[in-house]
């Protein structure tokens, strides 16, 4: 997904991304700097660098390192699950930027590679198509995986839902035995405290 946020100095912002086993992710940013004279954000924040972290489901790190106000940078999972993506500035009291505020740009695309339409167009016709196939097999590919992922979601849900379901049944037949025991049990008190002041 594209997006963008604010963030401050050396604060760390984090999203999460639903991937499944092992899916290629790329993700491109870009960092602008708050001008309090202009009242803007400048097109970029030179000199600001990114630390990048990737965490998979699993608390391992797949990915730490600082990049650039503008940069590029991927990985590829070795689960399914949640992984959580964090940026961060590197930014010091000792930097023009301090304490301002920053607007970053994240694009982020799972299980695609990105075409680089300069040497699609450097290729001849022939190798171009044969190019963009490769490109569509691995779309094909990613969204076999995907629907394999979100198959096994299902799955696992429609079991939670069915072990719910059957407790509940049993939980209703346990209480239906306990209700019919008290009855039983009060009718029999009843008759013995009758019997006792021999009123029957």
């Amino acid at each position: 997904p594209a997006l963008y946020f604010h963030s401050g100095e050396r604060e760390e912002k984090c999203i999460i991304e639903d991937v499944p086993s092992d899916t290629l992710v790329i993700g491109n940013y870009k960092v602008q700097q708050w001008d309090i004279h202009k009242q803007e954000f400048l097109e970029s924040a030179p000199g600001l660098g990114m630390f990048v972290t990737v965490t998979a489901p699993s608390d391992e790190v797949l990915l730490k390192k600082l990049y650039g106000p503008q940069a590029t940078f991927s990985f590829t999972s070795y689960m399914s699950g949640e992984h959580i993506i964090c940026l961060q500035s590197n930014s010091t009291r000792l930097t023009a930027f301090a304490g301002s505020k920053l607007r970053i740009h994240l694009d982020i695309r799972v299980g695609e590679h990105f075409l680089d339409e300069a040497v699609a167009q450097a290729k001849d016709k022939v190798n171009d198509v044969s190019f963009k196939l490769g490109h569509l097999l691995e779309q094909i590919q990613h969204i076999h995986k995907e629907q394999n992922y979100e198959r096994l979601r299902e799955e696992k849900f429609r079991k939670t839902s069915e072990e719910t379901n059957s407790n509940i049944l049993w939980w209703a037949i346990v209480q239906t035995l306990i209700l019919i025991f008290v009855g039983i049990w009060q009718i029999k008190s009843l008759k013995d405290f009758f019997i006792a002041k021999k009123l029957v």
